[in-house]
């Protein structure tokens, strides 16, 4: 079972298992009920500068993504990275990985649920 990605902003449900909030700043407009979160790891999230640079213009989304794998490998990243593993696999990957961005296809909870399918 692949790991699920939705926007925080979309209707939670049953289906969705452990939700789990992977933007490092809180979505505007969002209430913290609404949002029906089990954890947010905002230190997973790519850094204010990476984040600004990525602006998640599609064109710079391949170079995003290996940036931001390289910052999951060091300090902050890395352990919050390690608390999703130990998620995914204690939930039998019934989670899912919640993001702000309106584009689906080109984010970090995007490169998020490549890393966990893998494991």
């Amino acid at each position: 079972m692949p790991v699920n990605l939705k926007r925080v902003y979309d209707e939670a449900d049953q289906h969705d298992g452990v939700r789990v909030l992977v933007d490092r700043v809180w979505p505007r407009g969002m209430s913290k009920e609404k949002a029906q979160l089990d954890h947010w790891l905002k230190e997973i999230g790519p850094s204010n500068d990476l984040r600004k640079w990525f602006g998640h213009d599609p064109d710079k989304y391949e170079e995003f993504k290996q940036q931001y794998k390289e910052e999951l490998e060091e300090g902050d990243q890395q352990e919050e990275l390690q608390k999703l593993k130990n998620l995914t696999k204690e939930h039998d990957k019934n989670l899912t990985l919640l993001f702000s961005a309106k584009d689906k296809e080109h984010n970090q909870a995007r490169v998020l649920k490549e890393i966990l399918d893998r494991q």
